[in-house]
């Protein structure tokens, strides 16, 4: 822990930086601390020193104290031969190169309160590390973090799309359907409902679009729920019309054990989200061409406000009736694919056509948003952070997950701010 507060202050520039000397006493001047390196090879890359009236260019290696330049072979290693400076807590022993030459130290001084701070932030199981300090942190700091929290978790996203379009040669209305598909399984059957998709295309779905019978047929029996000896009459025609159609495409549907019922709602069964993504693709189009072409978002919220066929107004399983309900897309589920489908393929596309207009309707379209309702947006509106729109809680998921929980408090904008914190007088 201590070497990380070492890379930590090294980087930041938090150390003492006035009348420094090296460990031989001669003095040093920091012009440059250079480029953190996160491969192998020494920690910061094309560093600018001064040692006396001499100026150099080179590496730093960081160790808590020098003996660890040996334990870790670095006098063997060309990799170090270009080694400027090496910079330690404790100097307890001279190091050098492979030649021979004496590699000068310095002893680093920095705040005492940066590591009180940090052993205070991980000492402690809470919520997230610094949650008994996030309230010094001024807000303005954290409103303009969010920024490039969301931006980060919208690249991240990213990847997964680039993934999809490299599998699929590049087809945008393709990678859109598997995606949209996987967020109609709304995190229970995810993933059941992205290999869904991808066991029929979104062209084979295309040629029956206009028939909602075949497109059920299709789907259910995709998803290995066209059970014959458990089935009504609607459920018999539906296998009947898919046993023809996987014949004529030669379809494997996946295991229809994959599918959770279990604490679900029944609003939620996969039968029903199975109907309405069948809906939504009887009364659409080139999808994703359409949310290009018009990103506005009452357009594309209509776009999502359809219903499934009569069957389902009084079923949410086969051969299992119910009171009378049109189950239709609610306003929260339609949000939550705007979010997690729409907007990060609108980032997408855009940064593919360096369309940076495309890009800010699409962040704009999270303003637009109602904020979302979970345990870690309510986590953070408990400590004073709260969130107003999908933009603010996309950002502050962003920040728990990938921060927090990994505790990167050192990578952390805001973990900077509560480490430099002064004590309270």
């Amino acid at each position: 822990m201590k070497e990380s507060i070492l890379h930590y202050v090294w980087q930041n520039k938090l150390f003492t930086a006035h009348d420094l000397k090296t460990t031989d006493g001669e003095k040093l001047e920091i012009i440059d601390v250079g480029r953190n390196n996160t491969d192998a090879g020494p920690d910061f890359f094309n560093a600018k020193i001064r040692i006396g009236e001499t100026l150099w260019a080179g590496n730093v290696e960081i160790h808590t104290c020098s003996t660890e330049w040996f334990k870790h072979s670095h006098q063997w290693d060309k990799t170090y031969d270009t080694v400027i400076l090496h910079v330690v807590l404790k100097a307890d022993s001279e190091i050098y190169r492979r030649d021979g030459d004496r590699i000068p130290q310095l002893e680093l001084n920095y705040p005492k309160q940066i590591e009180e701070n940090y052993d205070h932030l991980f000492s402690e199981q809470k919520w997230i590390p610094c949650s008994d300090k996030i309230r010094l942190v001024p807000s303005i700091f954290i409103q303009s973090f969010k920024c490039a929290l969301l931006t980060e978790r919208l690249e991240q996203k990213m990847n997964s799309i680039e993934q999809l379009l490299l599998e699929n040669n590049q087809h945008w209305e393709e990678a859109f359907y598997i995606t949209l598909a996987r967020n109609f399984g709304f995190g229970t059957n995810s993933q059941a409902f992205e290999s869904l998709a991808k066991s029929v295309s979104i062209s084979i779905l295309g040629k029956h679009k206009d028939n909602i019978l075949q497109l059920e047929a299709l789907l259910f029996g995709q998803a290995g729920l066209l059970n014959p000896d458990r089935g009504d009459d609607y459920s018999l025609r539906l296998k009947k019309e898919y046993d023809f159609l996987q014949l004529k495409y030669g379809l494997i549907p996946i295991e229809g054990s994959q599918w959770k019922l279990l604490r679900l709602r029944p609003d939620n069964f996969p039968h029903v989200r199975i109907a309405q993504f069948a809906a939504l693709i009887h009364t659409s189009k080139k999808l994703f061409s359409k949310v290009v072409e018009n990103p506005q978002i009452e357009v594309i919220r209509k776009l999502f406000e359809t219903e499934p066929s009569a069957y389902w107004k009084s079923s949410y399983l086969f051969a299992h009736k119910s009171t009378l309900h049109i189950k239709k897309l609610g306003a929260q589920s339609i949000n939550g694919i705007l979010i997690n489908t729409v907007v990060p393929f609108l980032f997408c596309y855009a940064s593919h056509k360096n369309n940076e207009e495309l890009k800010s309707k699409a962040l704009q379209m999270l303003e637009e948003i109602p904020k979302e309702n979970n345990s870690i947006v309510n986590g953070w509106n408990n400590l004073g952070l709260v969130s107003k729109t999908a933009y603010d809680t996309q950002a502050l998921l962003q920040l728990k997950r990938q921060y927090c929980d990994e505790k990167k408090c050192l990578r952390c904008r805001i973990g900077h701010k509560v480490l430099t914190l002064q004590p309270a007088e």
